[in-house]
């Protein structure tokens, strides 16, 4: 099984050695059949060096690189990417083409988008990029609060060591979970990081949050979704008035606590819905809608999708749901 990935200059070494150690791990351990093959490809194919000053030697140059790709893999180059050439552009289409599944790594979303292989497409990037990406391509949905992205045949991945997430959710997707739980353990890191896919979300931020006033708010609200979370209640967290609480989200966040309440029940809600099989009476409650009718209108709200159809186009592979007809009536 090839996988072809495209090194563009300047690139973050990580993001290559963490997405070839997990395959190789892989292939350590999975039973004979087909291997994974990793090629390095780079524009000219010369030796380069990466962000860091660490020289490599790739495979080939893309006008040697002919062979059709199962899985191609676009990686970021540090800081802002640049306009790469048209003959890279030109591989890039040829090569996803034929791929059965392409995409990209931290900023090589940029590559991959001015080839124009993401249009209508969901996708994340660097959280300090994804702004940019967005402007730069309206025809795209970024998701910004994403560790890892997948739609359709079409993947990404957040900042660099989000390339080693990628890696996993790729040979849990071949090879099923306990071989890719098998290679996360191999690597000492996690199979699905803690907090679920969220590299800058509230549940992250919350996590790193200070001592303020809002930083109290948000990690009350993460830890405790299904409480009482009205204005008085979430204003006796913070400690300060309820009028001075919603002055202090506005500034923060261009948002009102209701509506932040609201999107962190949800990013609970989306996490349980790819990760596992749970019914949605239960994710329901563990996200603190309370029912799932709550549930389904601030899905269809916020997401203009129903929870059990994000279930079916987003959930984890190799989970295996459980769509009863409890589920799909209560969607």
């Amino acid at each position: 099984m090839l996988v072809t990935i495209f090194v563009p200059d300047n690139v973050h070494l990580l993001e290559i050695a963490g997405v070839c150690d997990a395959l190789f791990e892989a292939n350590c351990k999975m039973r004979p059949g087909s291997p994974y093959r990793v090629q390095l490809v780079t524009e000219h194919g010369t030796v380069a060096a990466a962000a860091s000053g660490v020289r490599f030697v790739p495979d080939v140059g893309i006008h040697d690189a002919s062979e059709p790709a199962d899985t191609l893999i676009v990686a970021g180059p540090y800081g802002e990417p640049a306009q790469q050439s048209d003959d890279v552009n030109r591989w890039l289409r040829e090569q996803a083409a034929q791929a059965r599944r392409y995409g990209s790594t931290c900023t090589g979303a940029f590559l991959v988008a001015r080839a124009g292989l993401l249009a209508g497409r969901r996708v994340t990037t660097h959280w300090q990029y994804a702004e940019r990406l967005a402007a730069e391509h309206p025809d795209i949905l970024v998701e910004p609060d994403r560790i890892f992205v997948r739609d359709g045949p079409v993947f990404s991945s957040a900042g660099v060591t989000a390339a080693i997430d990628l890696a996993f959710s790729l040979i849990e997707e071949d090879h099923g979970r306990d071989l890719a739980l098998w290679v996360a353990r191999r690597l000492v890191v996690f199979l699905k990081r803690p907090g679920g896919q969220s590299q800058f979300s509230t549940a992250l931020t919350a996590q790193a949050a200070g001592s303020s006033p809002i930083d109290r708010v948000r990690l009350h609200i993460l830890e405790h979704p299904g409480a009482d979370l009205g204005l008085a209640a979430l204003a006796g967290a913070a400690r300060v008035s309820p009028r001075h609480l919603s002055r202090l989200f506005h500034a923060d966040l261009g948002l009102r606590p209701a509506d932040y309440v609201e999107l962190t029940r949800i990013d609970i809600a989306r996490h349980l819905l790819e990760d596992g099989a749970a019914p949605l009476k239960m994710i329901a409650h563990a996200a603190g809608f309370g029912s799932t009718a709550t549930l389904r209108r601030a899905f269809l709200r916020r997401l203009n999708l129903t929870p059990l159809d994000y279930r079916r186009r987003f959930q984890t592979t190799g989970m295996g749901a459980r769509h009863d007809e409890s589920d799909a009536a209560l969607s």
